[in-house]
């Protein structure tokens, strides 16, 4: 690719072999400059030990058991008997899930999979695309999600423990609403992101070779404009606040709430069964199984993304603090099992559906074992319900 010598802006340095202060990785090292920030390199902010096997080797694996596991659940939750108001967030979840590891996965194959992690990003719009596709993109899918899960809680909150406004708040339309408003706050959150960074061309010796490459610099109307420190700040205490520590801690609170609830439900529903009124005692079954099953999707949930809102808590604080709290390496490393740890997490919904879902169970096999769905009139008669037909009832399909 030809370029005019306006549009490079050259910095040549005689490097040689001096890059013996890392050994993680190899790419083109360049002395502390004011001009160049850094070269773009995916390898350079992550342990390379650790990110080797679990991005180059296992990653492969668990993309292509991610994108059978939730596209599953997508296509069994898009069926017209299983709309209802808790399986279209779950149905979001899914979507979000998928596609916060779409994104990055081609840049984790090319990288280490390929093994290209010693080659420097080139040219520009590649940069670019790594910058979008690595970080932007999946942090708005995964804030998305995050929102999302605690909107799950809440609603199956007031299912179980305020039944009387359930027919007020929890239906489609208020439900879609609260789903289309997670995904405008998590996009206009993650909007600036888009902007923030500006990247340029170089020419840089190594080895006696010329080589091209982007390095990138906070771009101007953050540093002019806003600051950078208070913007940075600005942007990492609301992922603090509202994206990882409140939602957990609100997604605690709503997993104590419901287990409490449920465990009262099934004392009333053993004394309705020494009094003979089945009926009433199936529904609050029922029911009860909904909701143990959504107290592990969130417990999951809660599982991966607490460690990585106290890692990145930490990370916050030394940075801004200016403090040791802990090896900078070894935050690093942390953060990055963690990330991985979540990834590792998005397939269980399937097996958690598939377990403690019956009307799961049954639309699936309907779907892929069978090879067509029951009629709508079957489907309608084999579920059961809590508390009522569907239409302007307080509560939904027992999933």
């Amino acid at each position: 690719m030809n370029h005019t010598a306006d549009t490079i802006i050259t910095f040549l340095y005689d490097v040689g072999e001096t890059n013996t202060t890392n050994e993680t990785y190899s790419p083109p090292y360049i002395p502390n400059s004011s001009e160049i920030r850094t070269l773009l390199n995916i390898t350079r902010d992550v342990p390379f030990k650790y990110a080797m096997p679990l991005f180059g080797y296992i990653m492969p694996f668990l993309l292509l058991i991610t994108i059978v596991a939730n596209t599953l659940v997508v296509v069994v939750l898009a069926q017209r008997h299983m709309r209802t108001p808790t399986n279209l967030v779950l149905l979001a979840m899914a979507i979000s899930d998928l596609l916060t590891l779409l994104f990055p996965a081609p840049w984790y194959f090319y990288m280490y999979t390929l093994g290209n992690y010693n080659n420097v990003l080139f040219p520009i719009p590649a940069c670019y695309c790594y910058h979008y596709m690595y970080e932007v993109i999946p942090a708005f899918f995964h804030t998305a999600s995050i929102w999302l899960t605690l909107v799950l809680a809440v609603q199956r909150y007031i299912y179980v423990c305020h039944p009387t406004v359930a027919t007020t708040w929890c239906t489609v339309p208020r439900v879609v609403k609260a789903m289309v408003s997670v995904y405008l706050v998590a996009f206009f959150h993650q909007s600036t992101r888009i902007f923030d960074r500006v990247f340029q061309l170089v020419q840089f010796r190594w080895n006696d070779a010329v080589y091209f490459g982007c390095v990138f610099e906070t771009a101007s109307w953050v540093k002019d404009v806003i600051n950078e420190n208070v913007y940075f700040t600005y942007y990492y205490v609301f992922r603090i606040l509202f994206v990882h520590i409140g939602p957990c801690t609100a997604l605690v609170v709503m997993n104590v709430l419901l287990f409490r609830a449920m465990k009262e439900a099934q004392i009333k529903r053993d004394r309705l069964f020494k009094e003979n009124r089945k009926s009433e005692c199936k529904k609050l079954r029922d029911s009860n199984c909904t909701t143990l099953m959504l107290i592990v999707v969130v417990t999951v949930f809660l599982a991966v993304e607490i460690p990585l809102a106290v890692t990145t808590l930490l990370h916050v604080m030394q940075n801004a603090l200016e403090i040791q709290i802990a090896d900078y390496n070894d935050l690093n490393a942390t953060i990055l099992f963690t990330n991985f740890f979540i990834m590792l997490s998005y397939p269980f919904n399937f097996a958690i559906y598939c377990g403690m879902s019956r009307q799961f169970r049954e639309t699936f096999k309907d779907l892929f074992v069978m090879g067509n769905l029951v009629s709508r009139r079957e489907s309608s008669s084999r579920y059961s319900l809590v508390n009522g037909p569907p239409k302007h009832s307080a509560h939904e399909t027992v999933l």
